[in-house]
């Protein structure tokens, strides 16, 4: 019975939005993660009566079909890029995107990564690099006896220095943005690489040309409402069980049909 794989193919469905969901969950409390949310459509239909037909030799059409479903499936698993809150930390090296852009990473094999996860630290040479290690773009080195490091707005990097009574800059943050956001590849460790889809980066500074600025002493959060994953994860619950009562009605019909023939 048809039933039987449409419902099929809903649970499954189901399944998808559910593991989605806890996902988002499960990184509520994760530096700049992004949410996501479970799309579907409707898979082909097997046209019994097309709409339109002709239904007579007289020339009538058909003012409707008959159109049987052949059940759902997962079109995409879309990246919500809105802004998440920004939570103070007092450190001098947190630095939250407040707007458009992300944090250009060049990794150890020489590609480069993105990420709005602005926790960042020093290594041993001073050069400023994310929890991983990865240099933060363009490098720039803290000198050893620098004091009172500043970030400010548009990401240059200020210190003061011994025997000095103004501060230095040592460098500028970069930044750098997409056309389509959402066609960024996640990686994980709050990475994400450019695609096709996303259109190749552009890099920028901060508080210019459309760029978002930097927040020193600040870290994004993540934008997962936990209310509204909450109440997505009911809905998703209840209507895997409605499709497992669809294949429950579907299998008492077939021993219906089968008792007929004993």
């Amino acid at each position: 019975m048809r039933a039987l794989y449409t419902a099929a193919t809903g649970m499954a469905a189901q399944e998808l939005n559910v593991q989605v969901i806890s996902n988002n969950i499960a990184n509520m409390r994760t530096t700049g993660y992004k949410k996501q949310r479970a799309q579907f459509q409707d898979l082909i239909y097997e046209h019994v009566q097309r709409v339109g037909a002709q239904a007579s030799d007289q020339g009538t059409i058909l003012p409707v079909g008959i159109d049987i479903g052949g059940g759902v499936k997962t079109a995409g698993t879309p990246r919500q890029m809105t802004q998440g809150t920004l939570l103070p930390t007092g450190n001098d090296l947190d630095v939250a995107i407040r707007g458009e852009g992300f944090f250009k990473i060049q990794m150890t094999d020489g590609t480069y990564t993105y990420t709005r996860d602005g926790s960042f630290t020093t290594d041993g040479t001073g050069r400023i690099v994310t929890p991983q290690g990865n240099l933060v773009q363009p490098t720039i080195t803290i000198p050893q006896n620098a004091s009172g490091l500043t970030i400010n707005a548009q990401g240059q990097v200020s210190v003061m220095l011994p025997g000095t009574t103004t501060p230095t800059v040592v460098g500028q943050i970069g930044m750098t943005r997409f056309i389509n956001k959402a066609g960024l590849q996640p990686i994980g460790d709050n990475l994400f690489t450019d695609t096709p889809a996303s259109g190749p980066p552009q890099d920028g500074l901060a508080n210019n040309d459309g760029f978002g600025d930097m927040q020193q002493r600040n870290l994004e959060q993540a934008n997962v409402e936990v209310v509204s994953e909450i109440s997505d994860l009911i809905a998703a619950q209840r209507a895997y069980e409605m499709n497992a009562k669809v294949i429950s009605a579907a299998d008492q019909m077939l021993q219906s049909t089968t008792g007929m023939f004993r």
